[in-house]
């Protein structure tokens, strides 16, 4: 398990657009399937990681607390199955079932929007504005799978009520920590070289 730290990406930046297919309806789901919401929230997530699993309560709780309202969420895993299998789409179907996800859960394969988005860790989360422009990227709450603090959403959930109530999101903002997405062999994106 390699320990990792999100890329940060610039504020501002456009959210990059993706087809992907969720893992529970085989539907495809896209940037446009969240047209209609004030805010996006975009999750690099997987089954296997500690942190993961650390927190995936409190994604189930997002998912229902935001369900009603104007916030679209959509979670990808982009790990590679071959090696993780964990990871693949008919064991992430089981998880998203299980948990009972109100939110997509898609399979990236070729990883391509993870690296789109720089995507670096599990859990990594990306919000964006109505007009789809970079509004927070970090942290979920100051727990971690040792520190004994509670999971509560706080950071993620002050950011989303900002975006929803037209306020401005805090910019001081702390990089998500998780394990590392597992890249393909020879596909690790440029921004770890």
């Amino acid at each position: 398990m390699a320990l990792i730290a999100s890329t940060m990406l610039p504020l501002g930046t456009q959210a990059p657009d993706f087809h992907l297919p969720n893992v529970v309806s085989g539907e495809i789901v896209s940037l446009s399937s969240f047209a209609d919401k004030k805010a996006l929230l975009v999750m690099f997530i997987c089954r296997h990681c500690p942190f993961v699993k650390h927190i995936q309560q409190e994604l189930v709780q997002l998912g229902k607390d935001f369900f009603q309202s104007d916030l679209g969420m959509i979670a990808i895993s982009a790990n590679d199955a071959n090696n993780y299998p964990d990871d693949a789409p008919d064991s992430l179907k089981a998880m998203a079932i299980e948990l009972g996800f109100k939110f997509p859960l898609c399979y990236d394969e070729t990883q391509e929007v993870a690296k789109a988005y720089t995507a670096a860790c599990t859990p990594d989360f990306f919000l964006f504005d109505a007009t789809r422009k970079l509004v927070y990227r970090g942290q979920l709450d100051d727990s971690r799978p040792s520190n004994g603090k509670p999971v509560t959403g706080a950071d993620l959930r002050a950011a989303i009520e900002a975006v929803l109530t037209g306020n401005s999101v805090e910019e001081e903002q702390k990089p998500s920590i998780g394990c590392n997405i597992k890249w393909k062999k020879g596909n690790e994106p440029s921004y770890f070289q």
